[in-house]
């Protein structure tokens, strides 16, 4: 007997729901209770059993549909009722024995195994791990089941993921669909710079192993401004470029020592702090075959007029990828500025094995209304972002280093 399989009612007038996951296909065999689907709605994730034992005829939805209440969703032969019971009956009955037939001890008949549900990926769990799996890319069937009857727990889930951060590697990505992309127009394809590729994969291993937090700020850099315009006037005579960068750097260096633990790094086991009581700053550059972060060492026993020539010598020679080995190494601190090219704020990854980086946008004038004076003031005012390592550093400290930061860049012996 066939027997459409509907969308039932789901209530509190929800009347669709989108299919996540549909785990059986013609030709499958399913018992009373086997989850044959997996249903989202705005408000939860739901498996849908099935409530007879069959066969699958027909599916009529797959993954990424939406499907309405009394919707036909999968259409199965239902095995009779009768001949389940008549069955199991015939099972249970005894057969008899001749008066003169000698007792013989009778094995229990075994019970049939219901039929393996056949999915994509042979595995079972709850809406609410599978919910958790997807967001995060990982597919389920490389994960262990320790639950009852081969069920996926988020215990499993949890563990293989720590699993994972503690290789280095990061959860799983899937393979991203081969897609015909000249469908819809003329194409070009360009292969990605060994530096893309390099830099991509660290990115993508810092973003998944690495709990981000990013805080917004600005600070008022009038006074800074001031300073460097005065030094500027001097260093243009000898081609020096002085641009706002080496002043931040020196605001930066300042603000480390007053919070260590963003200068440092945690231990291979992740389970010790090294402070770095050395002052090595990345600074990223963009150059024509990918991002660069080379290093400017020790910039806290520098002047503004030495940084400035060895950010101009180091970014030229990134650029013409000149740049030696030793100089990309050894950092304990990143500073990604955009303020030469736009924007407001944005959120910079942080380069491993840091736990924070800094990024500064372009520099605005703004009315600032100054309520000592009560005057409106026009404020030269930099937006500056602020990424750290959750493991290490709290929100609160996140925010006092941003504050003393934009303290630093007001007082000009931070210049010195």
């Amino acid at each position: 007997m066939l027997k459409e399989i509907l969308l039932p009612d789901l209530g509190e007038g929800i009347s669709s729901a989108d299919v996540s996951e549909v785990l059986v296909s013609p030709g499958d065999s399913v018992s009373v209770d086997d989850i044959i689907l997996v249903l989202e709605s705005e408000k939860a994730s739901m498996e849908i059993p099935s409530e007879n034992e069959g066969i699958i005829k027909k599916v009529f939805i797959s993954a990424g549909d939406q499907v309405k209440t009394g919707e036909i969703l999968i259409m199965m032969e239902v095995v009779p009722v009768s001949k389940v019971e008549k069955k199991k009956t015939e099972e249970k009955v005894e057969p008899k024995k001749h008066k003169d037939q000698k007792t013989r001890p009778t094995s229990t008949p075994k019970e049939k195994p219901k039929p393996e549900l056949k999915t994509k990926e042979n595995t079972f769990a709850s809406p609410g791990v599978r919910r958790l799996a997807r967001e995060l890319e990982i597919v389920l069937s490389q994960i262990k089941a320790t639950g009852p009857k081969g069920r996926i727990t988020k215990e499993d889930l949890h563990g293989y993921i720590k699993q994972k951060m503690d290789q280095g590697i990061g959860v799983n990505i899937q393979t991203q669909p081969k897609i015909d992309f000249s469908k819809w127009g003329e194409i070009e394809t360009k292969p990605l710079t060994k530096i893309q590729k390099i830099t991509g994969d660290r990115l993508q291993q810092a973003w998944q192993t690495i709990p981000h937090v990013t805080q917004f700020d600005e600070a008022d850099i009038s006074i800074l401004n001031t300073k460097r315009e005065k030094i500027k006037t001097e260093e243009q005579k000898k081609n020096i470029k002085v641009t706002f960068l080496p002043f931040i750097m020196k605001a930066v260096i300042k603000t480390l020592k007053e919070f260590p633990s963003f200068n440092s790094s945690l231990d291979h086991q992740g389970e010790s702090l090294v402070i770095k009581n050395y002052y090595n700053l990345g600074i990223a550059v963009d150059t024509p075959t990918g991002l660069i972060v080379p290093v400017i060492k020790n910039a806290d026993k520098k002047s503004i007029t030495t940084l400035s020539k060895e950010l101009m010598d180091i970014s030229e020679r990134a650029r013409l990828g000149k740049l030696k080995p030793d100089e990309l190494k050894g950092g304990s601190f990143t500073i990604s500025s955009l303020g030469g090219i736009g924007g407001t704020y944005f959120t910079p990854i942080i380069n491993p094995p840091e736990v924070a980086i800094m990024g500064v946008s372009k520099s605005v004038w703004k009315p600032i209304y100054n309520h000592k004076s009560k005057e409106i003031i026009p404020t030269l005012t930099m937006p500056f972002s602020l990424s750290y390592d959750h493991r290490v550093i709290d929100g609160a400290i996140g925010a006092a280093f941003t504050s003393f930061f934009s303290n630093a860049v007001l007082d000009s012996t931070t210049f010195d």
